[in-house]
Formats: structure tokens, sequence, C-alpha cells
């Protein structure tokens, strides 16, 4: 297949207020990432029929689930923590549906924020909700009143984050209150910040090329260097690719 490798990206929702309708959206950083890294990106909006995501599923060379509100926990079977803000439910129904999907497919993927923590919840992972209760040592992870704030990152030697950014000082942006507590099976922390709190995790399954970060290199704020991650997660697309399927650089 010589064709640059289509990148499906969830869109967010708003419902329907006052007198304005409900509508789809989407940061334009992510789509103008994998644009610049040589994909196509394919947005798709929140859908309800399950058998209509796994059409689209079928087309796609790889998914990247964007950020945005938080989960609720209640999904999970845990209690809502009044320091959440929730994404909306017709969204999250879709997500999960999507996540799900992309795991039975193992289909490759990229979470970004909100998205690295359904990835991790979805394959068995958990959450810490509010890092200054359950974290209270951690540095501040979120400034309402600085959108660039950004922290230092401890890298795992030889991973995907470590060919991103090598070595020398590595500083990303900061914007969440939630943070991964339990890793799911089959994924590996490959960064952290150096309080302790996850910021990157990558798949060790065979056949299965997935990765997160809770840091989001799409945005405004991010470094010269984060788009590395979107470079990366398309060549492991290709290389992914089976040989009769090769994607064109």
């Amino acid at each position: 297949m010589q064709n640059k490798p289509l990148i499906g990206i969830n869109a967010d929702y708003r419902a329907a207020k006052g007198d304005s309708p409900a509508f789809t959206c989407l940061p334009a950083g992510y789509f103008d990432c994998v644009s610049h890294v040589g994909g196509i990106p394919v947005v798709i909006p929140p859908l309800a029929n399950e058998d209509d995501i796994h059409q689209i599923l079928e087309t796609l060379d790889g998914v990247i689930l964007v950020g945005g509100a938080d989960l609720n926990p209640r999904n999970d079977g845990f209690m809502l923590h009044p320091a959440m803000r929730l994404m909306d439910e017709r969204r999250e129904a879709f997500d999960r549906q999507l996540m799900r999907g992309i795991a039975q497919r193992r289909t490759p993927v990229l979470g970004i924020g909100a998205g690295l923590q359904l990835l991790n919840v979805t394959l068995g992972g958990n959450l810490y909700f509010h890092i200054p209760e359950d974290l209270p040592q951690a540095i501040p992870h979120r400034d309402a009143h600085d959108t660039s704030h950004r922290h230092s990152l401890d890298i795992t030697p030889g991973s995907l984050m470590d060919r991103v950014y090598g070595d020398g000082e590595i500083r990303v942006n900061s914007r969440h209150h939630m943070a991964i507590d339990a890793v799911a099976d089959g994924f590996e922390v490959t960064a952290r910040c150096p309080d302790g709190v996850i910021e990157a995790i990558e798949s060790r399954m065979p056949g299965w090329f997935a990765l997160g970060t809770q840091f989001h290199p799409e945005s405004a704020a991010a470094s010269a260097l984060d788009i590395r991650i979107f470079e990366e997660f398309v060549d492991g697309i290709r290389e992914s690719a089976p040989a009769e399927m090769r994607l064109v650089a």
C-alpha cells in the first residue's frame, strides 16, 4: 500500500446549551502534528453504533486518543471526586467503545492526557483521582494561572521516549490533576516526573504498538522536541505494518 498512513483522532463533544447547538471540536495541534510528520488525520465524531466504530477502525492505520475533561470513575466502579470535571457522557461512551475496539484489533494507538488514562484503565490499570490528595509529596502538576506550566522528566533508557528526547534537560507541559496509579499489564512506565508521577507508558506486548503521554506534545506550549513523539508514532505504524502493506515515508 503506497499511501500515507491514515490516523484517526477522536473528537471532543459539546452538548446543546441554550441557543447553541451540539457540536464536535478538536484542538488544531493534533491534526496539524499528524500532517506535519507525514500522516493523514481523520477526525472521528462520537458515534454510538459499535459496528460503525469497528468499520472505521478497519480503514485506519493508527489512532490518537486526545485529551479532555475527566473520565467518570463510576464507569470503573469508583466514587466521584469533587475535584473532577467530567467529560460529556456521549464522548466518554464513544471513547470507551473506540478504545475497546482498538485493544481487540491491536490497532496502533497513541493516548495523550485523558487518552493515556483511558488506555490504561481499559487494559486493567487504574488512576489517582486527585494528585494533591493522593500524592501530597508531588510537585504541582497544574497551574490555573499558567497554561505553559512545565516540569522535568526522568526517562527510561532504551525506550521510545529515550529516542525522542536523548540526553540533556527535558521539560514538558503539565496541566492535569489525575494520573496513572497502577499500570496496565503489558505496559511499561517510560517517563516519570521527578516526584514519581507517571508521564509516559509504552506497550511491551508483541504485535501491539501502543503508547501514551500524560503531557501534551501537540500543545502550543510544547517544546520543539515534542513533535518527535508523533514522528515516532507514524514510523512505528509503518514498521508494524505487514511487508506487503508498507506505508510510504
